[in-house]
């Protein structure tokens, strides 16, 4: 199941040769041509990520992307119109793991889904001492990649979890764009990739505020952003 990846997308040609190239990958590809059926199927629990284009018939990609994330926590990256940065911002916004604009080339997509593999099956002894981070009232169990606020789970992507995974463990301290980017995305930082700004938006939103009002995750300016540790709140 971990090489297993759904492609929704009406480009008969594109699904035939995804279905080509990701196979000499390694992996199986499944192609669902209409929104309505792909988002049946994404729910199946039968696919270890999704790949996902915007345009679509009976249902349109992010339509499709909403449904998913109403039950599923699967990785999804998005295929958006090359330029069409609202696409990428709205498919972020809504859940999306992580975007590619079209056209582009097979290998960026499987350098994506190999970034997202290894983000989502690594092991905590492989690399990550600590099982489990505590931030006060936060509590991010890295074995079930699970995290609690007063004993209240949330729901998380793969992405903001890893996220909130590397800014929790260097609480206190700033940590770069690009290095978050590099770290969480597996990817270097380009000058218009606003990737991470939007996954920090949406993590804000899920984990809210200290009870004082003070903002956990902080931005700082021209830098990055940095978890604001508390002992007690």
């Amino acid at each position: 199941m971990n090489n297993t990846i759904l492609v929704i997308d009406d480009d008969i040609e594109l699904g035939e040769l995804l279905q080509d190239y990701l196979g000499a990958e390694g992996f199986r590809v499944d192609v669902v041509s209409d929104g309505e059926s792909g988002a049946e199927q994404a729910l199946s629990g039968s696919y270890s990520q999704v790949v996902l284009d915007v345009m679509l018939p009976r249902l349109n990609g992010f339509d499709v992307l909403r449904r998913i994330r109403q039950s599923s926590s699967v990785p999804v990256i998005m295929l958006t119109a090359r330029g069409d940065d609202i696409d990428r911002i709205v498919g972020l916004e809504l859940g999306a793991d992580d975007y590619l604009p079209k056209p582009f080339n097979p290998r960026e997509l499987v350098a994506r889904i190999r970034s997202i593999q290894r983000r989502t099956e690594s092991q905590p002894a492989a690399h990550m001492p600590q099982e489990q981070l505590d931030g006060g009232d936060l509590h991010l169990a890295r074995g079930s990649r699970s995290a609690r606020i007063n004993g209240v789970e949330l729901s998380l992507t793969s992405v903001e979890f890893s996220l909130l995974d590397a800014l929790l463990s260097q609480a206190g301290k700033v940590m770069s764009r690009e290095q978050l980017t590099h770290d969480v995305l597996g990817r270097d930082l380009s000058p218009f990739d606003r990737s991470i700004d939007v996954h920090i938006s949406s993590l804000r939103k899920k984990i809210g505020p200290y009870n004082d009002g003070s903002e956990r995750i902080c931005t700082v300016r021209g830098v990055g952003y940095q978890y604001a540790l508390k002992r007690s709140v």
